[in-house]
């Protein structure tokens, strides 16, 4: 029989113990086992080891780490973060709610498998995550998984069961394999909640969960107030994300079951690093790592529009970011707010013309729709759609009803009760909704019998935002809904006027110039639109601004002068009169109508209406309590009041308007004369870009165009505008750029050059941030509160936005990314474009030096900068 020698037998056998040099050698083997028992595994800790400040957990497959961090330095936190990737990306804090003020910390796991955080020294525990599993683990560790999910473990268990796991206490992030919604059994809701600010783990206002009753879905809050909605799943995707699509490199998973309602994705591609988060500002984002640029890419994001807006239209409205305006009622319904809804506030929504009569109702069908809020939906998965439409026509109470589950044929039946919430059409996606209709519409419009689903009206199949019609009729509907929305507006009023005299004909002129140009617009770019805006009478415009008196005066420019003004109803309105000898014209106001009655988002402002009578021309605004922007940042009594914050928040505010207006709305819109007179405030201080008497309207494929007559305000106009008439999306980034140093700094770029020698306020910056001395440019009027990271990433922005070449500045979605991620690697800035050829030259003759300026064979018009 052979015996086998231990090897720790067999080495002391061969060498015995007899020197000082064997004798280390007899005692390496014990000295390596007790080092390396004292330090963690790369990705694991076991219950006899522990984690300190200074090491990390890295996953075996080198994707995420774990260890703790501090993002101010006197705040310290467990987190898990890329680890390949340069800018740290956190995806899970452990403590954002008990930060610690020392980093004299250790992690560990007790004999029950809790994971702690110990104070070292004292052992005091600052924070612990107990385990859902009540039976005692045997040999327990805790491991950072390839998913990036940090969990504690039977060590003797085949590692599918977890006693405790992040993944099941989300923070900002949701990462692939991880689930949004509900554990019924544990009754576990695990949902997103944002950052307070990009340096401030703590929760934030926003956050986004799943609704499990009814038929579920998705919202985004903030705070008690609900933001966006998802739309309930359809089998494929949420009603409300029509782009969203499972592809080759991920799939999107939706499970309903007694035990679990949850969301999750997955990525099946291993190069592949995409996440889901909700930000500080309050937007779903998801975001995709783009390794050739080493930057991240926003791949999705919501809200999107104005129709992402929570009951943007109110109870039974439509919304529809291609209309204007964007909310409408649907045949059956009409406003119940005309007034409102006719000065583009449609929160209060429609209401029926015909009451039920619950034996004879019938169905319209709507194609292309995001479901209403189905919270207190009925759901029935096996139900067929006929099935589904004569429970509902049974059912008094029931007002709607669609196919809840559009796979694979359709199946399954959801039906609503009472009031159609948030209800939005898609000119590409969503699906069919059924909604109840009296029978006397029913045989109007052709919609579907209340029982056999068999149509009304022979073949007619009605769509939701009314009926499609040759151009020449649709100016014809135009100018008559001009005309009757001007009647309406003239019996709002208290003085009445019987005949039609010369005000009434300079207006009817004025109507036939703005229909004559939309029918142009409707040839030349195929902008089959509609302008809906009131006509105001001169005498209630004179009655609101108190006729126009100097108390009432808040503004006043080139273009004329602003006044205050209260309309019959008690609803504030600004009134731009524009004087005789403005340098705007007809062309300018009819410009400013046509383009800006059909732009609607948070951060425009919202011209309700326009006055047209003999020589006046005036248009109405909403009313801004706090003006225009320029009157409190370059104001030594009133800049104090701009915090940080509030002025971070103006900057994304007019970064994500104009953001709508090269991309999101229905037209691409080039402002050309944004400035901080043209940013107006409300009583929040959210800005709202204002004035479009120069804006232009380019097509999809439009890069740039070219004009002889340049118009804007010098200080903030790019150099290839100002020199050679060219303007495109870039000269509205390099103003954008300009308004970002000028709000950091309060200080106003007044021009292309600055006299004897002095720089400019874009020169000045781009001096301070090369010198590594940026911080400099920061306003003392901020005060002692603001975040260092947040003012770096806003002056390399706007350094960015006014480079000389515009090839080389950023598009704006791309900026409003950078503004809202610290996480975005941002290139370093060229060269901004702040000089306009100035020179001394001398006469040789007479030994005079004279100051030029060379401009290309252009026309200037410098606007008023007031």
């Amino acid at each position: 029989m052979t015996t086998t020698t231990p090897p720790s037998t067999w080495i002391q056998s061969r060498f015995p113990c007899t020197s000082s040099a064997v004798l280390v050698l007899c005692f390496f083997p014990l000295f390596l086992s007790q080092t390396f028992s004292s330090l963690p595994p790369p990705d694991t800790i076991y219950s006899n080891q522990s984690l300190s400040s200074d090491q990390t957990l890295v996953s075996s497959n080198g994707v995420y780490e774990l260890g703790f961090f501090s993002p101010d330095g006197s705040r310290y936190y467990l987190g898990i973060w890329y680890n390949n990737i340069p800018d740290r990306t956190y995806v899970w804090v452990a403590n954002r709610d008990s930060p610690f003020t020392n980093s004299s910390v250790s992690l560990v796991i007790g004999q029950q498998g809790n994971v702690q955080i110990l104070q070292q020294g004292t052992r005091r525990v600052l924070w612990s995550a107990n385990g859902t599993s009540s039976a005692n683990p045997v040999n327990p560790l805790v491991q950072l998984l390839n998913s990036g999910n940090f969990v504690a473990r039977d060590g003797s268990s085949d590692g599918n069961v977890y006693i405790w796991q992040s993944f099941d206490s989300p923070t900002d992030t949701l990462l692939s394999g991880m689930k949004l919604g509900w554990d019924l059994g544990l009754g576990l809701d695990r949902y997103l909640t944002s950052w307070s600010s990009p340096r401030d783990p703590s929760p934030g206002p926003n956050s986004f969960r799943l609704d499990f009753h009814g038929d579920p879905e998705a919202f985004l809050w903030n705070n008690q107030e609900k933001v966006y909605r998802s739309g309930p799943w359809n089998g494929i995707r949420f009603s409300g994300v029509p782009e969203m699509k499972s592809t080759g490199n991920i799939n999107f998973v939706f499970v309903v079951n007694p035990r679990e309602v949850f969301y999750s994705f997955i990525i099946n591609n291993p190069n592949m690093i995409s996440r889901l988060t909700v930000s500080p500002s309050g937007t779903l984002q998801r975001f995709t790592w783009v390794p050739d640029s080493q930057t991240w890419s926003l791949f999705w994001y919501a809200p999107k529009d104005q129709c992402d807006n929570y009951k943007q239209c109110g109870p039974f409205g439509i919304c529809d970011a291609n209309g204007s305006p964007v909310c409408n009622c649907t045949v059956g319904f009409n406003p119940k707010n005309p007034q409102a809804w006719y000065l583009r506030d449609g929160s209060n929504g429609c209401t029926r013309d015909k009451e039920l009569d619950c034996s004879s109702d019938g169905f319209l069908l709507l194609s292309g729709m995001k479901l209403p809020d189905s919270s207190g939906a009925f759901l029935d998965p096996d139900m067929t759609l006929q099935d589904c439409q004569d429970k509902c026509s049974r059912n008094c109470s029931c007002t709607a009803f669609a196919t809840a589950n559009i796979s694979e044929g359709g199946s399954g039946c959801v039906m609503w009760f009472g009031e159609l919430l948030d209800m939005r059409h898609y000119a590409i996606g969503g699906q069919d909704l059924y909604v109840k209709l009296a029978a006397a519409d029913v045989a109007a419009y052709g919609g579907l019998s209340a029982r056999n689903g068999s149509s009304g009206n022979g073949s007619r199949t009605l769509k939701i935002v009314g009926i499609s019609v040759g151009s020449g009729i649709f100016v014809l509907a135009l100018a008559a809904v001009l005309v009757w929305k001007r009647k309406s507006f003239r019996r709002l009023s208290s003085r009445r006027h019987s005949k039609r005299g010369a005000r009434a004909r300079s207006q009817d002129l004025l109507l036939n110039e703005v229909v004559v140009s939309s029918k142009r617009d409707v040839m030349e770019n195929g902008m089959e639109d509609d302008l809906e805006l009131p006509l105001f009478d001169f005498d209630v415009m004179a009655l609101a601004t108190n006729n126009f008196s100097d108390e009432n005066k808040i503004g006043q420019g080139g273009f004329g002068c602003v006044y205050k003004g209260q309309l019959e109803d008690g609803q504030e309105v600004a009134v731009k009169r524009l004087s005789k000898n403005s340098g705007q014209g007809m062309e300018e106001f009819k410009n400013e109508v046509r383009l800006i009655a059909r732009l609607q988002h948070i951060n425009l402002v919202r011209l309700l209406g326009c006055c047209v009578e003999m020589e006046e021309k005036m248009l109405i605004y909403e009313y801004m309590e706090n003006k225009s922007l320029d009157s409190v940042l370059f104001s030594k009594m009133k800049s104090s009041a701009l915090t940080w914050e509030r002025r971070f928040n103006i900057i994304c505010g007019i970064a994500r308007g104009l953001l709508y207006l090269h991309q999101d709305s229905r037209f691409r819109i080039i402002h050309r004369d944004l400035k901080a007179s043209n940013i107006l405030m409300d009583g929040e201080l959210n800005p709202k870009i204002s004035d479009f008497g120069m804006a232009r309207i380019f097509g999809r494929d439009q890069v740039e165009a070219s004009t002889r007559r340049v118009v804007g305000t010098y200080g903030y106009m790019s150099p290839e505008y100002a020199m050679d008439g060219l303007f495109s999306v870039k000269s509205d980034v390099f103003s954008f750029g300009v308004l970002v140093l000028e709000i950091v700094s309060g200080k106003k770029n007044r021009g292309f050059y600055y006299a004897n020698n002095e720089l400019n306020l874009l020169g000045h910056a781009w001096k301070l941030w090369k010198e590594g001395k940026a911080m400099e440019l920061l306003d003392s009027a901020v005060g002692d509160t603001y975040s260092i990271g947040e003012v770096l990433r806003c002056i390399q922005v706007g350094l960015l936005c006014v480079q000389e070449h515009a090839g080389d500045r950023p598009i704006m979605s791309t900026v409003v990314l950078m503004l809202g991620s610290e996480s975005v690697t941002m290139p370093q800035p060229k060269n901004p474009g702040f000089c306009l050829g100035r020179q001394v030259e001398t006469d040789s003759s007479s030994g005079k030096q004279d100051e030029t300026c060379t401009v290309n064979q252009v026309t200037v018009t410098i606007v008023d900068a007031r």
